[in-house]
């Protein structure tokens, strides 16, 4: 037995030791195969390290592909500076955010490019998708000998490349070379034009703030520019470079402190031969995250954008015209404007503001991609809701001052202490209306009411379904959604409001209809990608709305700017009650235009009515609908005449139409004072998770009820006496 034992542990033991031999021979031939193949790469000279590669520059055209928008290096700006100019901020900085091991290392550092490889493939890309990992020894590499392609070929060319400089150029050396050739946003490379760009300093006077900003961009220039979108980006990763800083030693607790506390001033951005100038960021900042900086730096695109540039001249000059008047006017200083092709979703015109080099006002911040509560403008999302669950444009409300707070006496129309009482913005109240009128008169009231009706969460879920992409969280909104309590951007609205006039199918907001290499091969191209969001007897009922002139003269009147005549227009405006936000969206069945006007900074206006935007929006509309025809909408299908009187308008009970007492008269009618004293709210006959199914048998279940109930008990009250004492 002890043989037999031994026997068993000894082959146990040869087994092992014949696994490990074959593991290292195994190691040993792929080691130099490895070899083998990397001794057969085409790796250059270091000798051509002084030969810059050219960049091919990216431009980006307008529809027709003729007319030039801007050539992204046009005016490329790069000043070479002696390592000693460059102040110690910068150098510190830049090693701490890009490579805090790069005095250490010889060129490469392994475990982290296996550690981005991993990371990458674990966020759905490629292990050489990426640029994390790479030494600053790698980036000048990168940045100056080798072709752009993201390979393992290239990655390995790159490693061997950084160990070669390691040899030849001292560590000093290597970092200036970096700073001088960086990229830091548009036409800008190098520290000495970024300082000078950026701060009007040379690069051996920023301060420690101004440094770990500069230290911020090359990673991502466009996405972190300070002219873009994504300024609290910036200011994040320039907190960031501060903590490495700290972290490596390169500054004290004291000087962290003082620079996150410095407020620094970047100089207007200076941008030359450039058209649409908002439009081309927008197209530039999506070029860059689909592509990537380098290929926007390297590869020649030829981007032919879905700009239409007539209308862009006539919307620029609008604007301009329309928001210094408003100045003048309202205390409104700024403006902007999106026209969208609702049956493809191509932008035909962006206007960020009055004047994107206007310094006065923060020009080149792009107000159509900024959030902004849009007031009543968002009522025909809540409305569209309400109609898919089976409420009509005929179906009644009452439009009377209403408490709508559960914890509120129904007869305490105050909204502070937790109350909510909403008036509207005549602070007059007309009883019973229908749907239609209260949303072409845009009713604060009824609106309310139909959110309650139709539901905050749907409702939600239904906007973000057309395109509004900034309402995530349903749990931070109440009522007051409906009169514009979110935020969202201009550019969505016009996309949602695009699927209300393309009968409820929606397509994307989308800026290229084309992307050409240097070669002429394509790229990237429109394909359209219709989706249906909405029935399209809702869209069609919306589009009948917002249409009706006669449903909304009563608020702007039977010759309104919204009013085009025999041109089927249809046309919501927005206000918040801070006086911030003016808002008007229109649309055909070819055209969507949304505009706005306020102040950048969200200081109020002097008053808020639709006199603010309605002209500038008006005024675009004329030119662009002799481009763009308006054609009628198509009628929305009849009502159901089997539905539930509330429905079709009937807000008093149906159930007595003959009164006792003129039955026994002989006469078949119902008495005014019957009509009215049937009287109810629409709670009293509907489930309002079932309006079209059976009436509710105990209607006071419904926490509304009692708040609705109250204000038509009072009006019934008040109109009976009236009738009595013959004052009807």
């Amino acid at each position: 037995m002890r043989f037999i034992q031994k026997l068993r542990k000894k082959r146990g033991r040869d087994l092992a030791a014949d696994l490990v031999t074959g593991f290292l021979v195994l190691g040993c031939v792929l080691f130099g195969a490895g070899l083998l193949w990397i001794s057969t790469l085409d790796i250059p000279d270091l000798s051509s390290f002084d030969e810059r590669r050219v960049l091919q520059s990216t431009k980006i055209y307008d529809r027709t592909g003729e007319i030039l928008l801007y050539d992204l290096h046009q005016d490329v700006r790069r000043t070479i500076v002696p390592y000693e100019s460059i102040s110690r901020h910068i150098k510190n900085a830049t090693v701490a955010i890009e490579d805090d091991t790069f005095f250490e290392h010889w060129g490469v550092r392994p475990l982290a490019i296996l550690r981005s490889m991993w990371s990458n493939v674990l966020s759905g890309g490629s292990p050489f998708s990426g640029a994390g990992g790479s030494t600053i020894t790698q980036q000048v590499i990168k940045n100056s000998i080798l072709e752009p392609e993201k390979t393992l070929t290239r990655k390995i060319k790159e490693a061997i490349l950084a160990v070669r400089l390691e040899q030849v150029l001292t560590k000093d050396e290597i970092l200036g070379y970096y700073l001088n050739e960086s990229p830091y946003g548009g036409t800008i490379y190098g520290v000495a034009e970024a300082s000078q760009a950026f701060f009007g300093k040379s690069p051996a006077d920023v301060t420690l703030a101004e440094a770990a900003y500069l230290a911020s961009l090359p990673q991502l220039p466009t996405y972190y520019s300070p002219y873009g979108s994504h300024r609290d980006e910036l200011d994040a990763r320039k907190d960031l470079v501060l903590e490495r800083m700290l972290l490596n030693g390169f500054i004290t607790k004291e000087e962290y402190d003082d620079a996150r506390a410095e407020v620094v001033a970047f100089l207007p951005q200076v941008a030359t031969g450039i058209r649409a100038p908002h439009f081309v960021f927008y197209i530039r900042d999506y070029l860059a995250e689909k592509y990537g900086e380098e290929a926007l730096a390297e590869r020649g695109f030829k981007v032919i954008t879905t700009l239409d540039w007539d209308l862009q001249e006539a919307a620029e000059e609008i604007v301009n015209q329309k928001a210094h008047e408003n100045e003048t006017k309202f205390n409104a200083s700024n403006a902007a404007l999106v026209a969208l092709d609702p049956t493809t979703g191509q932008v035909l015109t962006m206007v960020g503001s009055r004047d994107y080099f206007d310094e006065e006002i923060d020009g080149n911040f792009n107000v159509a991609l900024a959030e902004r509560q849009p007031g009543s403008a968002f009522k025909p999302f809540v409305y569209a809701e309400a109609f898919r669950r089976g409420y009509t444009p005929e179906t009644a409300v009452f439009d009377l001052e209403t408490q709508f707070s559960t914890t509120c006496a129904p007869n305490v129309f105050t909204s502070e202490g937790g109350c909510y009482s909403p008036h509207n913005y005549d602070n007059q109240f007309r009883g019973p209306v229908s749907l239609r009128n209260a949303l072409a008169q845009s009713l604060n009231i009824p609106a309310v009411k139909v959110l309650y009706l139709a539901g905050i969460a749907p409702s939600i879920r239904l906007a973000r379904d057309l395109g509004i992409t900034t309402l995530t969280n349903p749990d931070q909104y109440g009522l007051t959604l409906v009169l514009g309590g979110g935020e969202v951007r201009l550019i969505d609205m016009v996309g949602a409001y695009s699927v209300f006039a393309n009968e409820g199918v929606k397509n994307t907001p989308v800026g290229v209809l084309r992307i050409e290499d240097s070669e002429g091969n394509t790229i990237e191209e429109f394909s359209p990608t219709p989706q249906p969001v909405l029935d399209r007897e809702v869209a069609l009922q919306i589009s009948s709305v917002l249409s009706d002139n006669t449903a909304r003269t009563p608020l702007y009147g039977a010759n309104s700017p919204l009013y085009f005549g025999g041109d089927a227009v249809a046309a919501k405006t927005g206000t918040t009650n801070d006086k911030r936000d003016a808002w008007v969206l229109g649309y055909t069945t070819h055209l969507a235009v949304g505009a706005w006007a306020g102040n950048n900074d969200n200081s109020s206006m002097n008053e808020l009515s639709g006199l603010i935007i309605t002209p500038l929006w008006r005024a675009f509309m004329d030119i662009a609908l002799e481009k763009y025809p308006a054609d009628t909408f198509p009628e929305p299908p009849t009502p159901n005449p089997d539905e539930k009187p509330i429905l079709s308008g009937i807000w008093f009970d149906p159930s007595g139409l003959i009164s006792e007492k003129n039955s026994r008269r002989g006469v078949p009618s119902i008495s005014v004072e019957d009509t009215i004293a049937s009287a109810h709210s629409i709670l009293y006959y509907i489930n309002k998770n079932d309006p079209t199914g059976p009436s509710p048998k105990n209607p006071a279940q419904d926490p509304q009820f009692v708040l609705w109930e109250y204000p038509v008990s009072v009006w019934k009250s008040q109109l009976l006496t009236n009738t009595a004492s013959g004052n009807e």
